[in-house]
């Protein structure tokens, strides 16, 4: 069967695609990418004579033509996706188009934005003793979310949330979270373009996000942390996991016995 390849770009850094990733774009001899969200200097690592295809200002029908008519051309086609394609990558859609014309895929997985911010600020997003769930979310806006989704609802479970293009609606995110139980104090961490050069952090709480955000001027292209996992001082705690514990025994390592 005919396919194209949809490779994960990483969140920004053009060093932070996988080998496979990078492997495979230098074969490509096109290379579609979103030029408002992937690095140029990444794209310039394709083939010379590679034809290289900008797609920001194209809508999903006529990118789905330009795929099939080099697919059908014998070409090999690599659509670059920012991040991870799993993650708000509206890929299933080009998909289910493609498959129309009996063209296949292959996915290659790339970093995504939510783990190049957590790195930004040096966080551990789960953390023993304090939270061992991450929420990758949205808050609501001109694209619904179904109702048990809806931000509130997953806020109950108190654990580290990360929200995708949500960079508008931060007061629609702090009257949810208020409204969920999260006392005014939460820490937030917003990173703006995580891993760029122009990469921007600003670290704040829940009753103060909204402020932040105006001030700072960040309105698009940020990913938002929220919970304690981003206290700034959390390493001033006693947080400890199990594993590395010396009484811990596992497949690998006998624990220490203890006197009392």
């Amino acid at each position: 069967m005919k396919k194209i390849w949809i490779i994960g770009a990483g969140p920004g850094d053009p060093d932070l695609i996988t080998v496979k990733g990078l492997k495979l774009l230098k074969q490509a001899d096109v290379v579609m990418y979103t030029d408002s969200l992937v690095s140029e200097t990444l794209v310039a690592e394709a083939r010379a004579d590679a034809e290289v295809i900008r797609t920001a200002g194209m809508h999903l029908q006529e990118m789905v033509d330009c795929i099939v008519e080099r697919v059908n051309a014998g070409k090999m086609v690599v659509r670059l996706h920012t991040g991870d394609p799993a993650m708000y990558g509206a890929t299933m859609e080009q998909v289910a188009l493609l498959k129309r014309h009996n063209i296949g895929y292959d996915v290659i997985p790339g970093v995504s934005s939510v783990f190049a911010a957590a790195a930004a600020v040096g966080a551990e997003l789960t953390v023993p003793d304090l939270t061992q769930t991450l929420i990758l979310t949205r808050a609501e806006g001109r694209t619904p979310v179904p109702e048990r989704e809806k931000l509130q609802a997953l806020a109950s479970h108190h654990c580290t949330i990360a929200m995708f293009l949500s960079a508008t609606l931060t007061k629609k995110i702090t009257k949810e979270l208020q409204a969920a139980g999260w006392s005014d104090d939460t820490p937030v961490a917003v990173i703006q373009r995580a891993s760029w050069p122009d990469q921007k952090i600003v670290r704040t709480t829940i009753a103060e996000l909204d402020e932040a955000m105006r001030t700072n001027g960040i309105r698009k292209h940020a990913m938002i942390l929220a919970g304690w996992a981003l206290d700034p001082n959390i390493h001033e705690k006693d947080y400890r996991s199990k594993l590395y514990d010396a009484t811990f025994t596992h497949g690998f390592r006998k624990g220490v016995k203890v006197d009392d």
